[in-house]
């Protein structure tokens, strides 16, 4: 069987003659005769039959040389993206002094006797703060807020909120200092007085003050069951936390506030009562990336010739948040630094400029360009014969295996006082595995059309992926109603891997520095008077709710389990939609869409009164069941919180 030959130009003799008669009209209206029998038809029929020729020994061209000409138009690989994900350091006692894990700090997972360790490094110096509780305020809802602590100090008993509690109301505690990215223990004596709530799920939230608005703690563990016993509540204290006034008293501010209940949520009774308090720091979370950093690699001597290349050692060059220097050592024993650039068109003959192709890991100084009249211009400076060359730091590794689950992330690699154990809380996401060849050969001729301009929108999305590798999915669309003229929506989707077997709505948000460097690259490339908003798209959540049938022999709690992976797979922003490639944007659901995504399950021998409901993933508000939710052109839809009920038969 015969290769495919690529087709780099599938115009042909009508095609090309009917081009240039339209070139006529733009360029040379006065020419009105386009009849066969005009000479000048025929000289176009004639060149047309020429350039049909041509294309037709062009596109005979061997795949070598097509992939020489994508490397003649700089069309490189992109390299692999890493993983990221967030490590907590858990400290085997609270310390009394400030503990600071420094950056580059390396974890990993456990190695196997079929599976290396892979190494994560973390992004930032992380210090765990000690704090001890200083003040305890108490708050109701619209009124001044109260210090108990001097009750607290004299073993009153304090009532957390109003004796009849409303929504809004909040206990405010004061730690001796600010704690951010820290792991506090609250130590509560409380008493069961706060009646009528389900202690495992209470209707509060735990906040931290930044100084000028407050911010949501993720809950590690709760065994108060909504103040309502004695026990621990572990907090996550978001970054940003600072000490600030409240009621003329300085602190570092943590709050638990009332929420308003939903529909099936008890609300209490009564307040729950606070016997006594204390706090203190365990622990801190800082960010890690799936790439082992390397540290002063010696590259070679260079020749004093321009144009030299050199290899790093270990390949691919992963993006980092320091910039890329590689140093020549100078006449005087020193290091000149030479920076990164992303073409030699724009350096002069003094400018310490290299670039790196980060797939093959190789490093180029600038080279010299003959011009028409045989001088010889450098594009950057030439380093001196004899030179040493040498990085200055870079990170290797990233990939789709760095995609790890929760609570992989176990193994410090380096002994570190004070620290008992690690732990990442939730899945690494946002690894991908470099481009194909193939794929970079789909993408050059379109790089070729937008010549590095944000003119269309596949220009915009090509650019914004040339940007944001790590970017699953991103879409330009026009702004909309509302938006001024010129106006364009980037929605960008981030690749990430569900936690657990479920993707949450908090996975889905692109990271900031994500949108930023999208936002940045595309401003330089966009047209005078374009604006872009970089940004996630809307999400729909969907809601099924169904009863199941099982066919005989087979298990129910199996046949459920099936079922729910089944609607969580199908609405998916990343896999879902009807193709497996996500779901589409704007796309409405159907009711019977989910039941036959159902009835294909194996082991499901009836769907029995299927209900559909839009949902608001935010909020977890539910609407009224429905055969068709409407989607919006901005927005994708995913699953929130179906239900299922499998009976065996």
């Amino acid at each position: 069987m015969t290769l495919p030959a690529p087709n780099l130009d599938d115009r042909r003799f009508q095609q090309l003659v009917d081009e240039a008669k339209r070139f006529i009209q733009q360029r040379c209206p006065e020419w009105t005769d386009h009849n066969v029998s005009d000479p000048g038809v025929t000289l176009i029929e004639a060149f047309a039959h020429m350039t049909d020729q041509l294309l037709y020994r062009l596109n005979r061209v061997p795949e070598k040389s097509y992939l020489a000409f994508l490397d003649l138009i700089g069309v490189t690989l992109f390299p692999p993206v890493p993983a990221r994900t967030d490590v907590t350091f858990w400290l085997s006692a609270p310390q009394q002094g400030t503990v600071v894990l420094p950056e580059n700090t390396e974890i990993a997972t456990v190695r196997t006797e079929t599976e290396d360790a892979l190494v994560f490094a973390t992004t930032a110096d992380l210090a765990v703060v000690p704090c001890s509780l200083a003040h305890l305020l108490t708050q109701a809802d619209g009124a001044r807020a109260t210090d108990r602590t001097e009750d607290l100090a004299d073993g009153r008993d304090i009532g957390c909120f109003q004796t009849q509690p409303v929504p809004g109301d909040a206990l405010l505690i004061g730690l001796s200092a600010a704690v951010p990215h820290c792991a506090v223990v609250l130590r509560l004596d409380s008493r069961v007085e706060g009646i009528g709530v389900d202690p495992r799920r209470p209707p509060l939230i735990w906040e931290a003050f930044d100084g000028a608005d407050w911010h949501p703690c993720e809950v590690e563990r709760d065994d108060t069951g909504g103040l309502n016993r004695p026990g621990e509540v572990i907090l996550h204290v978001p970054g940003g936390h600072a000490l600030a006034p409240i009621a003329a008293r300085r602190a570092g501010w943590l709050r638990c506030r009332v929420l308003t209940p939903r529909t099936d949520q008890p609300f209490y009774a009564s307040s729950p009562v606070l016997h006594g308090a204390t706090a203190f720091t365990i622990g801190g979370t800082v960010g890690a990336v799936h790439g082992e950093l390397v540290s002063g690699e010696r590259l070679g001597e260079t020749e004093g010739v321009p144009g030299q290349r050199f290899a790093v050692a270990r390949p691919p060059v992963l993006p980092d948040e320091e910039p890329l220097v590689v140093e020549v050592s100078g006449e005087d024993g020193g290091w000149e630094e030479w920076t990164e650039v992303e073409s030699f068109g724009a350096s002069g003959p003094g400018d310490r400029h290299v670039r790196l192709d980060r797939t093959l890991g190789e490093v180029a100084f600038g080279p010299g360009v003959r011009d028409p009249d045989g001088s010889l211009r450098r594009c950057g400076a030439v380093p001196p014969k004899g030179a040493q060359v040498r990085i200055r730091r870079y990170r290797t590794g990233g990939g789709r295996h760095g995609n790890v689950a929760a609570h992989t992330l176990t193994v410090l690699r380096s002994s570190i006082p004070y620290v008992a154990r690690i732990d990442n809380r939730e899945a690494a996401s946002g690894g991908r595995d470099g481009e194909s060849v193939e794929n970079a050969k789909l993408r050059g001729p379109i790089e070729l059309s937008s010549q590095d301009r944000a003119v269309t929108a596949r220009d915009i999305e090509s650019l914004a992926r040339r940007a944001a590798p790590a970017a699953a999915r991103i879409r330009a669309v026009a702004a909309g109603d509302g938006a001024p003229a010129g106006a364009v929506r980037v929605l960008v989707v981030p690749q990430v891997s569900p936690d657990g077997d479920r993707l949450r709505i908090e996975q889905l948000v692109p990271p900031e520095r994500m949108l930023d460097d999208i936002a940045r690259y595309l401003d330089e490339r966009r047209p005078i008077g374009t604006r872009l908003m970089v940004e996630p798209p809307l999400y729909q959540g969907v809601t099924v709710v169904a009863r199941l049938a099982a066919e005989p022999g087979a298990s129910a709690a199996q046949v459920r389990a099936r079922a729910l992976d089944a609607l969580y797979r199908y609405f998916d922003p990343l896999v879902g939609g009807p193709d497996g490639g996500g779901w589409p944007f704007g796309r409405p659901v159907q009711a019977g869409e989910a039941h036959a995504v159902l009835q294909a399950v194996p082991g499901v021998a009836l769907v029995d009164d299927l209900r559909l409901f839009p949902a608001d993933p935010l909020t977890g508000r539910r609407g009224t069941p429905t055969d068709r939710i409407e989607v919006g052109p901005h927005a994708l839809v995913t699953s929130f919180e179906h239900q299922l009920l499998a009976e065996e038969r």
